[in-house]
């Protein structure tokens, strides 16, 4: 599956149809909301500090769901996350993708990739 998502409604969309497409797998639901979450904290963060597109690709291979996100301008997120004080307005995001995540990396030609160990 791929999406170029420019604004947050395209997001909205992309998210929703990854969900409809997780669930044909017979995905557990708690699964299926672990993905959709980690997909909208990676592709928000483009959107909202990396440039005006992401491009965002979701593939199933053996027992992962493998999320790449790119931006159009080669946002690059830091390589290690750190949580946010309580009371701050932002920057869980990340902290939150890589508890979520088996794993994540960058490289250029594909962006930041995620993989979440699938659970049925």
């Amino acid at each position: 599956m791929y999406f170029e998502i420019s604004d947050f409604n395209a997001l909205r969309t992309a998210l929703h149809r990854l969900e409809e497409s997780l669930l044909k797998e017979h995905l557990s639901e708690d699964f299926v909301f672990t993905g959709k979450l980690v997909a909208d904290e990676l592709l928000s963060n483009v959107l909202q500090h990396g440039g005006k597109k992401a491009y965002f690709k979701v593939s199933l291979t053996g027992d992962e769901l493998l999320l790449s996100v790119k931006s159009e301008d080669g946002f690059r997120p830091p390589e290690k996350s750190t949580l946010a004080e309580p009371l701050a307005e932002s920057g869980r995001g990340l902290f939150l993708v890589d508890a979520l995540c088996a794993r994540r990396e960058y490289t250029e030609e594909d962006g930041v990739k995620v993989f979440l160990k699938i659970e049925r």
